[in-house]
């Protein structure tokens, strides 16, 4: 019993033929599922936390906490 000859002309190809595309279809996979389970989500809550807020009461507030050096409280 001989063992084969491996084959080295045009081994690469060959891998390259089987792998790329399901390199491709994972890599396309896993955007997407980024896209429609992270961003999206992100995205909407930003959306529905921006549509409610007032710069400009949270300011105020802030001020009359005293947060602010350059802004004192409107009793002072």
């Amino acid at each position: 019993m001989s063992v084969p000859k491996p084959m080295m002309r045009g081994l690469l190809a060959k891998r390259l033929r089987f792998h790329l595309p399901i390199a491709f279809t994972v890599a396309i996979a896993a955007s997407l599922a980024y896209k429609f389970m992270v961003a999206e989500p992100r995205k909407r809550a930003y959306a529905d936390f921006y549509k409610n807020y007032d710069a400009v009461k949270e300011f105020n507030a802030m001020r009359e906490a005293g947060i602010f050096e350059s802004a004192r409280p409107s009793g002072e």
